[in-house]
């Protein structure tokens, strides 16, 4: 015999599902618009009090200070490629969801020194606001780097 079915829960499986497949396309659009050197559009992927960790003294507090770092990253590099991969998205609520990814970027500098590559993991807290999907916190979490200018990381945190 076939259990009725709960149209609440499938319902809200549903939007779940939706809710999901729209932060990774948040996650896409940030490496697509910093591989292609769009600072206005990136920057328009945070809410306006985000938080940003790159490294340890390297990040912002703000949307408007997060642009700021953007400044001048058409300059220092000739070419960017961030690769995302693995998303784990876990819902705290209908607007707040912690997300984890992998990243492997690769780095043209404009200036002569070697490509550098970096390894590791994407941790944000994203939240919804005017129907959106956007970053409040993205920290990024080093596996291993070759030839990258930032010398320190955030450190993955491996057992």
């Amino acid at each position: 015999m076939n259990e009725p079915v709960d149209l609440q829960e499938l319902y809200t499986q549903v939007l779940r599902l939706s809710a999901a497949d729209e932060i990774k396309t948040l996650i896409y659009d940030y490496a697509f618009h910093l591989d292609m050197n769009h600072p206005q559009e990136l920057s328009e992927l945070f809410i306006e009090d985000c938080e940003i960790s790159y490294a340890p003294n390297f990040g912002a507090v703000g949307r408007e200070a997060y642009a700021k770092t953007l400044e001048g990253i058409g300059t220092y590099f000739v070419g960017t490629s961030h690769h995302v991969s693995n998303i784990k998205v876990e819902f705290i609520d209908d607007a707040t969801a912690q997300v984890r990814s992998i990243v492997y970027a690769w780095h043209r500098y404009s200036r002569e020194r070697p490509d550098s590559h970096v390894w590791g993991q994407y941790r944000d807290e994203v939240v919804k606001v005017d129907g959106a999907w956007r970053f409040k916190k993205r920290v990024l979490c080093n596996a291993g780097s070759k030839d990258f200018h930032v010398k320190e990381a955030n450190p993955i945190g491996r057992a």
